[in-house]
């Protein structure tokens, strides 16, 4: 079966049973503030911006097999990042 997407909106309905399925795993693991958008965009920005022509499978995988501590240092490491710049001040 053959599947096609025209936004990435769509996309993300199709994978949403699997990111759910991370989020409540997470969940059961402590990693409540993790939310399935964090694992969606991680996954986008670390290992999917590489790929052409993902097969659904693949990304299923993927968002399933998706390593929980190097999510959360990701997650981490981005509120950091937001909070030091908050901090900033522009002179």
């Amino acid at each position: 079966m053959d599947f096609t997407f025209n936004s990435k909106e769509e996309l993300y309905q199709m994978i949403e049973p699997a990111l759910d399925a991370k989020k409540s795993e997470l969940d059961r693991l402590g990693y409540r503030y993790i939310h399935k958008n964090d694992v969606w965009n991680y996954l986008i920005l670390t290992k999917w911006s590489k790929g052409h022509n993902l097969e659904l499978s693949d990304i299923v995988s993927d968002i399933l097999s998706c390593d929980n501590r190097l999510l959360d240092k990701y997650i981490k490491d981005n509120l950091a990042t937001k909070e030091q710049n908050k901090n900033i001040e522009i002179i």
